[in-house]
């Protein structure tokens, strides 16, 4: 797996480019990352919104690249940039999705939408990357998913594997994480980690080496799992953590971000095209990273 994001963007830069479409682009922070990923020769990107509001941020922004852009004006009308975003990836003149001002619901909506859509499979899943001092590590899934089971469970961990191999790491070690490393019938999460270890263990989670249920100290300290028995491969030096459920997921991702200060990225898996939805307060490197990790995600 690569060990932090510049050589990421390394990586994606020496093996494509590609166009980022940005649904509802008149605002700062993605059209920084638009600028970012220009200068950076990282990526194209077609700016759907409104179109004098852009012009008049990019003047504002980098005067020099006004009109380096492609704009479709669509207004102020969110809900029609994205969809003119999906349709610019179905005819072929994009390769992902990046969320501007439209709402995440909103551009989901479109990106499902089963006559007009990007649909791939019934689940999907984001992806959270970050950069940990000992390497570039996985979560999922914080974003979509409000109390997955078992069979959602299995896309988030498919869809977070896809990530690991486009990334540079043929067989993750991936960590079902719970409260308590053992199983335990009045915790569901506990059972579903049990089964899901032992289907990876059947080879029918292929691409990954799964253990669970373990806690978050079992999956990240050799010594911590070492105490408490744990022999497993993934046991202290776990590339990916599934979480089970949204809230943990949103407070580990926050955490990561806001308490840790690590740089994160994050992608949404199991539809045609990469979909990146980061949040409305993240900063255009976090965006223009996004960018990076859907590039590198691309099929």
């Amino acid at each position: 797996m690569i060990k932090n994001f510049d050589e990421l963007l390394k990586r994606v830069k020496e093996a494509r480019r590609g166009t980022v479409v940005i649904a509802a682009a008149h605002t700062q922070s993605v059209l920084d990352a638009a600028i970012l990923a220009k200068q950076e020769g990282l990526a194209e990107s077609l700016l759907i919104g409104d179109e004098t509001q852009i012009r008049e941020l990019l003047h504002s922004m980098a005067p020099e690249l006004v009109n380096s852009f492609e704009i479709i004006n669509t207004g102020q009308d969110l809900v029609k940039a994205a969809k003119s975003a999906v349709a610019a990836v179905r005819e072929g003149r994009a390769n992902l999705i990046l969320k501007g001002k439209t709402d995440t619901s909103m551009l989901l909506k479109a990106v499902l939408d089963k006559e007009h859509g990007l649909r791939k499979s019934e689940v999907i899943s984001d992806v959270l990357a970050y950069e940990h001092p000992d390497g570039v590590r996985l979560m999922s899934d914080g974003g979509i998913n409000i109390l997955p089971g078992l069979s959602e469970k299995i896309a988030i961990i498919n869809n977070a594997v896809a990530v690991a191999h486009a990334i540079g790491n043929p067989q993750p070690k991936v960590a079902l994480i719970s409260a308590i490393e053992a199983v335990n019938p009045k915790m569901p999460a506990t059972m579903d980690a049990a089964l899901l270890a032992k289907m990876n263990e059947r080879g029918q989670i292929p691409g990954c080496i799964v253990e669970g249920p373990l806690a978050f100290d079992n999956a990240v300290d050799v010594n911590a799992a070492k105490l408490k028995g744990i022999t497993s491969p993934v046991g202290g030096s776990a590339d990916v953590f599934i979480v089970p459920n949204i809230e943990a997921g949103n407070i580990f991702g926050k955490m990561l971000t806001y308490y840790c200060k690590y740089r994160v990225a994050h992608v949404v898996m199991g539809t045609l095209a990469p979909i990146l939805i980061p949040s409305r307060a993240d900063d255009g490197e976090t965006k223009m990273l996004c960018m990076a990790l859907g590039l590198a995600c691309m099929q």
